[in-house]
């Protein structure tokens, strides 16, 4: 007991802290939810953050250096993730049209999330090896492969939010290793076309329709637009200081649909208006500088790669989930990071945050 309390004291609390103050907003939120569903969210969202934090510091107690070294530890991983999401289609649980979870019974669990943390362990492996050779065109291609497999089967799934993630996670670590401003025209090039060849033969027409809607919201604001324009409205109804827990019309009036997960930002700004908002997005700004200082502490490339990495994830699906809540991006189907019901994604990314506190921990100053 000693060993475990000596441990958790060496850790980063403000980082800690700004998670624990994210999922704390987001209990409240579902809370507030809860009157409005059969589903417990509020109750299932407790069970969780108490397995997510046993996760998490289990997983502080595993050396970073362990993924760092063991290559066919870390690929056996990589393989293992691969094919939960290969088993996917074949024996996945659609949920609105998407095969992203496997089911037992009330427990599900959506294999994404752990790919996304696979990945990055994995290419933050990759580049540390090779970030005096990151000129070569073929670590580059190598890498995508890696990327590219899991994606793929995501977006057959189909999950473009998810898939756009690990694109995210791929491109995050290689810019940070320092790949060469013509190679990133290239990977643009490419990007392009994978783009095209995506919405022709990758993309359900479901998911076509909302991109092309999010251009012309009022043309169909009954249809493919619903979600993104009653999301809108719930948002600029805050006002200033919000409608208060509780009183969101747009949510306990079921004109915000998924308000849970992929519209929790926008209930939360009803309810909490815009203070409320400019509160949670200095607490992710936040979470951010101390994910990024963890990285300029580290002692290798590996761990400062991961946290960069790691950091850009919950940035970019952060970003994308607050866009599209405004209407500023398309309908992908993202959650919020730590504040948005979903099981896997918050144990997986507290998991994320104990390999987090492990490197700070083992990081040369620390030591010093």
């Amino acid at each position: 007991m000693y060993l475990v309390y000596s441990h958790v004291q060496k850790y980063d609390w403000f980082l800690l802290g700004a998670v624990f103050c994210l999922i704390t907003l987001g209990a409240i939120t579902l809370f507030s939810l809860s009157g409005i569903s059969a589903f417990p969210f509020f109750e299932r969202q407790l069970y969780w953050i108490a397995i997510g934090v046993a996760a998490m510091v289990a997983v502080s107690f595993i050396d970073f250096r362990l993924f760092r070294t063991q290559s066919a530890v870390v690929f056996l991983f990589y393989v293992f993730a691969v094919l939960l999401l290969a088993g996917l289609l074949f024996g996945g649980s659609p949920v609105r049209g998407v095969e992203s979870w496997f089911r037992a019974g009330v427990l599900s669990f959506q294999p994404v999330e752990l790919a996304k943390i696979v990945l990055l362990i994995l290419l933050a492996k990759f580049f540390s090896k090779r970030h005096v050779e990151i000129y070569r065109i073929a670590h580059l291609f190598v890498s995508a492969l890696y990327v590219g497999v899991p994606a793929l089967l995501v977006l057959l799934q189909p999950d473009l939010g998810s898939a756009i993630i690990l694109g995210v996670i791929w491109l995050s670590i290689v810019i940070f290793s320092g790949i060469k401003f013509r190679h990133l025209i290239f990977l643009a090039i490419i990007a392009l076309i994978i783009t095209a060849l995506s919405w022709n033969f990758l993309l359900a027409p479901y998911q076509q329709t909302r991109i092309t809607s999010f251009l012309n919201p009022y043309a169909d604001p009954q249809g493919a637009a619903y979600q993104m324009l009653q999301s809108m409205i719930a948002v600029g109804s805050g006002k200033m200081w919000g409608k208060g827990i509780g009183y969101g019309s747009q949510t306990h009036l079921h004109f915000l649909p998924e308000a849970e997960t992929d519209f929790i930002f926008a209930a939360f700004a009803e309810e909490w208006g815009f203070v409320g908002i400019t509160v949670l997005i200095l607490i992710l700004f936040f979470l951010l500088w101390r994910i990024a200082r963890i990285s300029m502490r580290a002692s290798d490339n590996f761990s400062r790669l991961y946290a960069l990495g790691f950091g850009a994830m919950i940035f970019v699906q952060a970003l994308i989930h607050i866009g599209m809540n405004m209407g500023m991006f398309p309908i992908t189907g993202l959650t919020l990071p730590f504040v948005s019901y979903g099981g896997s994604s918050l144990m997986m990314l507290l998991a994320g945050v104990g390999i987090l506190q492990n490197i700070k921990i083992n990081s040369r100053r620390e030591i010093e």
